[in-house]
Formats: structure tokens, C-alpha cells, sequence
């Protein structure tokens, strides 16, 4: 049977333009993507949060692969926990590149990967859990710790005895009394505890036979860096003193409304960035609301300066002091009394800071014209028709008007006498009709009429 001449061709240009188009099939297809983050710190919520979104910009870009780049000494447990779950859970394959340490909190977070890599001279273990104290913390705790680690370990085929000899020596007859595991690179590789020995990143993505992969490094956006910015102990302090200092003149003239107003948005600056890192417990929001409602008690509700006001400045305050230490539902076991002395330490030198700075700037800040707005500059003398309301009592019931705006201080005009004058309620316009309700050793005070 003779083959059709013309068959013959078109089969050698199918053929050939399959040969021409395959690279570029292979091409379109795309290759595939790595992202790699770093976690060189102490685990906290700090690095909770890091991952977290992480794991979200993995996701958004399509990543095949995670690979995580790890060097940590170990951190709170609730917070490893947290990570070691988001791991995981993620449906995509995550490995983890241990530079040097991964001990305590930070082997947890390693039994989690697909896949471990070590670099020459690595370690991993240690994961006992201690106290503020760095002694062993109650035998609860390391129940919990050494059955996470055994859990851990079964999900990815790693052996989960040694995971809990980690933990505890008891569970391990090699080791003594009083001692815990830690592998070393060629320890780990030996027990099948790591997949790989590499020096870099890349030597790890070779040995993954990602070497051609696309690869993107996790950097954190602009919201992330205004939240670190807001997070340091300087400008913490700075805002603690807005917020006292704020609270401090509403108490001393009622009414005015900006120096609460900015205790309110340095509130703000000083506990969204907390609270978005984990830091800020809801008992300890709470606690400055419960606070800050016993100042606005203080302020609009009861009379004078006493118990209430001093009691909401100390509730806010310490409130706002705790929110930089990370306890976990009050349980202050694995804060260390260092951690909580340097929060104190931090949050005074951020105010001495602002202070010196203040003072520093005080004169121009007086003299500028945006204070003309707020500042009394005028002097008021008697032979001007002002007199002091001191011995006023008989001005009590007398009406009169308002001879400036009060908001809610100013000067009203009784019997063609200027007396200086604070609202009761609100504010009142000049030329309103008023009447005195009480004096004070330096004002009168008014209600508005009609």
C-alpha cells in the first residue's frame, strides 16, 4: 500500500511543530514557586503574627513550596503551639532550613515541616518547658509539651519517643536523670530526624530539586513597619505620657475636649499595634476601658477629684504597662520578672524621654500662634470693669450674659461686671442668658437659660 505523499508531509510538520511548540508548552506552564521566610528571634506573638502573614502572602502568590528559615533559642509555648498548627494545616508542602538552632519552642515548630534541613554544626531539642524563673515548670506543663512533641512527630513519620525525650529524660533510657535530648546535625541525620545537610538556602532547594523554582522572600508591607515603629519602647513611652498627661488636664478643666481627645487617639496608636501582635490580652483591654470609664465618670459625672479618677488613671496605666508583657489569660508563669522590669524600664524612659523633649520645645510650642487658639494671653484689670470672684456667694442666682463664648470656660456679665465663668453643661454662646449656680475660689459657674 503506498503512502500518500501528502500524508507523509503534513505528518513531518505536526511532528516538527511539536518539537517547536514543547518548550514553550513547558514554559507556559510556569515554574514553580518557593516562598521563604526567616524566623531568627525569640518565638512570641510577635512571631506568631509573622507567620501568620506569611503563610497569607504565600497563599496570595501562588507558592507550590514554603520554606521556612529557622534560628531560635525557644519562646512561649502558646504561641509555637499556634505556629506549629498553621503549619500543619497548610496544604502545601513546608520545609524547614535550621541555621544553627532550632531548640525548645523552635523543635517544636521543626517536627511540624514536611521536611527538616540542618546547616554543619546545627542543634535540635531542648524542649523542656521552664518558668519565668528558667527552672522546670510544673509537671502539667510538660505533660502537654511532651504530647504535642509525640503527636507532632507521628504526623510527619518521625520517631515520637525521641520527640518526647526532648522533653523529659524518663522517656529516654540512654539519656540520665535530669537530662534532655538535643541532636546534632549528624545526630538528627542519623535518626532520621533530618532529611538533608545544606550550608544555604539554595543547597536546600537543590537537595528539593528546586534549584530552577522561582523564589520569593517574604518581606513584610509598610502596615507592618508602622506597627513595628509603634511597638518600640520609645514612642510607647511617648504615647503612655499623651495619655496621662491628656487624661491629667481633662481632669483639671473639664470640658475642653482636645486634651481627650488626643489621650484617646494616643490610646489608639499605643493599643492596636499591641493587640495586632498578640500582645494585648482582652482582659487587659478591658481593663483600660473599665479604666478609661471611670475617668469619663470622674470627669462628667462626679464632682471634684477623688477615688474614681484615681482608680481609672491606675487601671489605664496598668493596663497599658502589661499589654508589653506576654502573659496568656493572667498567667504570669513563663513572663520573666526581666521581661516585666524592662517593660517598666522602657515605658519610663520613653516619658523622661518625651518630657526632656517636650521641655526642650516647650517655649516655641507657647509661642506659636496655633497655642493662641487655646491659650489666654490677656490680663484683666479691675479698673477695666473685671473683678475677681472671690467672696462671690451672693452672685449665686443672679442672671446675666454671656460676655464671651464658653467652651467651657469664658467670662459672663452680671450687673455690667465681667466675672470669669465655666459652663456647667456643654457649651454657651455669647450674648446667651445665664445664671450662677455655685463659685468656685477662681470662677463662677453658670447654667444657660431658655
Amino acid at each position: 500500500m503506498k503512502t500518500n505523499p501528502k500524508h507523509q508531509y503534513l505528518r513531518a510538520l505536526y511532528l516538527l511543530l511539536t518539537l517547536l511548540l514543547l518548550p514553550s508548552l513547558s514554559f507556559a506552564q510556569g515554574k514553580p514557586k518557593v516562598f521563604v521566610m526567616e524566623v531568627k528571634s525569640e518565638i512570641d506573638p510577635r512571631t506568631n503574627r509573622y507567620t501568620k502573614i506569611a503563610f497569607e502572602a504565600a497563599t496570595e502568590a501562588g507558592a507550590d513550596h514554603v520554606l521556612l528559615v529557622l534560628d531560635t533559642f525557644g519562646g512561649a509555648l502558646n504561641d509555637a503551639d499556634e505556629i506549629r498548627k498553621r503549619i500543619l494545616n497548610y496544604p502545601k508542602p513546608v520545609y524547614v532550613f535550621i541555621d544553627n538552632n532550632a531548640a525548645s519552642a523552635g523543635a517544636l515548630i521543626s517536627l511540624a515541616c514536611d521536611s527538616i534541613y540542618m546547616s554543619p554544626g546545627s542543634n535540635i531539642g531542648a524542649a523542656t518547658v521552664v518558668g519565668a524563673d528558667g527552672a522546670a515548670a510544673p509537671g502539667k506543663y510538660q505533660s502537654y509539651m511532651r504530647s504535642i512533641m509525640r503527636s507532632t512527630a507521628e504526623a510527619n513519620g518521625r520517631n515520637p519517643h525521641m520527640a518526647e525525650a526532648m522533653v523529659e529524660a524518663s522517656v529516654d533510657s540512654t539519656l540520665s536523670a535530669g537530662q534532655v535530648l538535643t541532636l546534632t546535625t549528624t545526630e538528627a541525620v542519623k535518626y532520621g530526624f533530618c532529611d538533608g545537610v545544606a550550608n544555604d538556602v539554595t543547597g536546600v532547594l537543590a537537595q528539593l530539586h528546586l534549584q530552577n523554582a522561582e523564589v520569593i522572600h517574604f518581606q513584610p508591607g509598610t502596615a507592618d513597619g508602622i506597627i513595628s515603629f509603634f511597638l518600640n519602647p520609645f514612642i510607647s513611652g511617648i504615647l503612655l505620657l499623651i495619655i496621662i498627661g491628656g487624661l491629667y488636664f481633662e481632669l483639671q478643666t473639664p470640658g475642653v475636649g482636645f486634651p481627650l481627645m488626643a489621650a484617646i487617639v494616643a490610646g489608639m496608636f499605643y493599643l492596636v499595634p499591641y493587640y495586632l501582635n498578640g500582645l494585648a490580652e482582652n482582659w487587659e483591654i478591658l481593663m483600660f476601658v473599665a479604666g478609661f470609664i471611670l475617668i469619663l465618670l470622674e470627669v462628667f459625672v462626679i464632682p471634684g477629684f477623688g477615688i474614681t479618677g484615681i482608680s481609672g488613671i491606675l487601671l489605664a496605666v496598668f493596663a497599658l504597662v502589661l499589654m508589653m508583657v506576654n502573659n496568656y489569660n493572667f498567667d504570669f508563669t513563663f513572663v520573666p520578672s526581666e521581661d516585666l522590669m524592662k517593660s517598666l524600664i522602657s515605658v519610663v524612659v520613653g516619658m523622661v524621654g518625651a518630657g526632656v523633649l517636650i521641655a526642650l520645645t516647650w517655649n516655641r510650642l507657647v509661642s506659636s500662634k496655633a497655642m493662641d487658639r487655646v491659650v489666654l494671653r490677656n490680663s484683666f484689670q479691675s479698673d477695666e470693669g473685671y473683678r475677681s470672684t472671690t467672696s462671690a456667694e451672693h452672685l449665686v442666682g443672679k442672671k446675666g450674659i454671656a460676655h464671651t463664648r464658653m467652651s467651657p470656660t469664658g467670662r459672663v456679665m452680671i450687673d455690667t461686671v465681667i466675672y470669669d465663668a465655666q459652663a456647667r453643661d456643654g457649651f454657651i454662646e455669647k450674648g446667651d442668658t445665664i445664671e450662677v449656680i455655685d463659685q468656685s475660689t477662681f470662677s463662677l459657674r453658670v447654667k444657660k437659660l431658655g
